[in-house]
């Protein structure tokens, strides 16, 4: 029989961790002394202090540890537990060299232009989307107006309800800047289902990831904007995958103030 302190010398485990997995019953001694609560281990319990060691090396828990050594002696068993873990890490792994690819890539923008973080770039994903929509050709992007004028006129009398997470938003549909007849179209999230008017189509948008900057104040940052989100894209492995498109947060619909606007500038992208 071993005392605390020479197993914990054979086991490399430290005293005070030891007492913890008598605790919670992870590595429960032999036998203690009913006199001096002196804890014994025994030479054969090394191995499962090894167990527990390497278990933890390779980022288990001591719950899940204790649910492993439970048939540790079971290969297939086992198995399943450390395929679970490897892909829990590879995961893992995965975040964290995109982690560093972002530092990477904004610390080379910052080396460029010290004013490339007033705008910050972030990948993510839109959610599916049941919306009500208008496109059509538009004298001039400044004449959007025109666009929500119909999608109020023609809905008034439907009574549409706002989906919980609203989202307000154009994209622009042409391959480049127009001067003239461009192409775009709104849509506003909404709730229900509703039957298409002659302008206004309802209709279902699936799921798209996008790399987005929010910014507030005026219209006018829009072309600086999409230059920081278009460099973001083409620095991070990303190519472009859709039309262009902004989501109003506040819009002139809420405020006259330039400077309250809150815009979403996004690009629908993927991997490349």
């Amino acid at each position: 029989m071993l005392k605390i302190g020479d197993f914990s010398k054979l086991s490399r485990i430290s005293i005070r961790m030891l007492r913890h997995y008598d605790e919670i019953g992870l590595l429960v001694p032999k036998t203690i002394d009913s006199f001096t609560s002196y804890r014994y281990y025994s030479e054969d319990q090394l191995p499962v202090s090894g167990r527990i060691t390497a278990l933890k090396d390779m980022g288990f828990n001591l719950a899940t540890i204790a649910e492993i050594l439970k048939s540790y002696d079971n290969p297939q068993a086992l198995a399943k537990f450390l395929a679970v873990k490897q892909a829990e890490v590879q995961e893992e792994v995965h975040q964290t060299n995109n982690r560093l690819l972002l530092l990477e890539t904004a610390i080379e923008r910052l080396r460029k232009d010290d004013t490339a973080m007033n705008y910050n770039v972030t990948l993510k994903t839109l959610p599916e989307r049941y919306v009500a929509s208008v496109r059509k050709l538009i004298p001039a992007y400044d004449k959007e107006g025109l666009l929500w004028n119909i999608l109020m006129t023609e809905t008034a009398a439907l009574n549409l309800q706002p989906a919980e997470n609203c989202y307000t938003l154009a994209i622009f549909h042409d391959e480049g800047f127009k001067e003239s007849d461009v192409d775009v179209e709104i849509q506003e999230t909404v709730k229900g289902t509703y039957q298409n008017t002659e302008n206004v189509v309802f209709k279902s948008v699936p799921a798209i990831q996008i790399a987005s900057a929010t910014y507030k104040g005026s219209y006018d940052q829009l072309t600086t904007v999409n230059h920081a989100v278009a460099n973001w894209v083409n620095d991070n492995g990303c190519e472009f995958n859709g039309a262009m498109f902004c989501i109003y947060h506040v819009s002139p619909a809420q405020t006259q103030n330039p400077e309250e606007l809150v815009t979403e500038v996004c690009f629908p992208v993927k991997r490349k």
